[in-house]
């Protein structure tokens, strides 16, 4: 699995442990559903801005966010 795929993976297993709909993680981290959509699906790769704004929306540390995810 490339690592845009294992963090589509990670992002979607954290948002859904969350009880988070995609559009209220854009709401809370300030991006476009559509785009939270692609990462999950691993078509973009996030900027650490990026993973900035979704960490702090989903209220953990951005090394749990990236945990584990080259290891797959």
């Amino acid at each position: 699995m490339n690592i845009a795929k294992s963090f589509g993976s990670r992002l979607r297993f954290l948002r859904k442990e969350h009880n988070i709909s995609q559009e209220k993680l854009a709401e809370l981290s300030g991006l476009h559903r559509t785009y939270i959509s692609s990462l999950e699906r691993g078509f973009r790769n996030p900027t650490i801005a990026t993973l900035y704004s979704i960490a702090n929306a989903l209220n953990i540390d951005i090394s749990y966010l990236v945990m584990d995810i080259g290891n797959k």
